[in-house]
């Protein structure tokens, strides 16, 4: 049995539609169709062009707009541009749906929070898409992972125009703010940032370094500025270091031996294999998206809480927004020191 088939069966499925069907929705449309079988209501887009190639090559219904796909479904995928997931999910939650919207969760706090008063007064699920939690290298790492100290991940791609209507912050560092908060389990404390347009109008190379509420810290860098993909997160704690390659889902723990004495290294030079002992990570495969929309599904099915949370998905917001302002504000210090210099 797949890691997909343990986490949802079709038994369970609700009435489901997928608002938007882009580059990432038509996945959304491909996976749920998948699951659900003819429990999948269809999808709307608002470009009849790509609604029609959708709809003839995956074989699914397309619907004339949001409000008649809300009449026949009991849940929805939304997987529209970020500026937009306020008011689609707003309509959906107020007719009583629930409702999986992908990261960034909302544009700002305010909209964030009016979501979430929206999900409990119509008393529907909300989950917020940061799908690298459900990534096999995380998966497997999460049994190992113990109080962390230090944590240092780098997300590098090259230039996508989608998503570039915002902040590389926004767009990628959210999926690693999401993954730090997860794995220290605090709220950030303090924020240090740099970061610079390049290929937009918006910050498309970031770092920031996030200091957490029992001394924890996060270095994180993003860019879309890149020649090469990279997604590489590096976990330091008291037991040992684990390595994670996102892209590939592999990773590594490296331990001191159980049977070690550390005294040994003041005496004399050892081979790191002496005293390191190497443990593979591993985890049942499953494409992450497919193991997010199943948990989705489930936690509607009540087989389980929601993966991530609405409130978890503001979090990850509320880093990211402080991110962004952090790097403002360097900006104009820096642009207020060139001006002086040239005054």
């Amino acid at each position: 049995m797949t890691a997909e088939s343990r986490a949802f069966s079709k038994s369970d499925a609700p009435r489901v539609g997928v608002v938007g069907a882009g580059g990432l929705g038509v996945h959304h449309v491909r996976i749920l169709r998948d699951l659900c079988g003819d429990r999948f209501a269809g999808f709307v887009d608002e470009n009849p062009g790509r609604a029609a190639e959708v709809a003839t090559q995956h074989g699914v219904r397309m619907y004339p707009s949001l409000s008649a796909m809300l009449d026949e479904v009991e849940a929805v995928s939304i997987v529209v541009p970020t500026t937009s997931h306020h008011a689609v999910a707003a309509a959906a939650l107020d007719r009583g749906k629930h409702v999986f919207v992908e990261k960034p969760f909302t544009v700002t706090l305010d909209e964030a929070d009016d979501l979430l008063a929206r999900a409990r007064a119509a008393g529907v699920l909300l989950q917020v898409g940061h799908v690298e939690r459900f990534n096999r290298a995380v998966r497997a790492a999460m049994p190992f992972v113990d109080a962390p100290r230090f944590i240092e991940s780098d997300r590098l791609a090259p230039f996508n125009p989608r998503g570039s209507d915002v902040a590389v912050v926004l767009d990628l560092m959210i999926h690693d703010l999401d993954l730090v908060h997860t794995l220290v389990g605090l709220r950030v404390a303090d924020v240090q940032a740099m970061g610079m347009p390049v290929l937009t109008p918006q910050i498309d190379i970031a770092n920031a370094r996030l200091t957490f509420a029992n001394g924890a810290v996060a270095n994180i860098t993003a860019s879309r500025v890149s020649r090469e993909r990279l997604r590489k997160l590096r976990i330091f704690q008291r037991s040992g270091y684990i390595s994670l390659g996102l892209a590939a889902g592999t990773g590594e723990f490296f331990r001191l031996r159980g049977d070690f004495d550390p005294m040994q290294l003041a005496r004399a030079p050892r081979a790191l294999e002496e005293f390191v002992e190497r443990v593979p990570l591993e985890a049942p495969d499953g494409e992450p998206l497919v193991l997010e929309l199943s948990q989705f599904l489930g936690a509607i099915a009540g087989r389980h809480p929601v993966a991530v949370t609405g409130e978890e998905g503001r979090e990850a917001l509320e880093a990211a927004l402080r991110i962004v302002t952090a790097i403002e504000a360097a900006q104009q210090v820096m642009r207020a020191s060139d001006e002086s210099a040239r005054a």
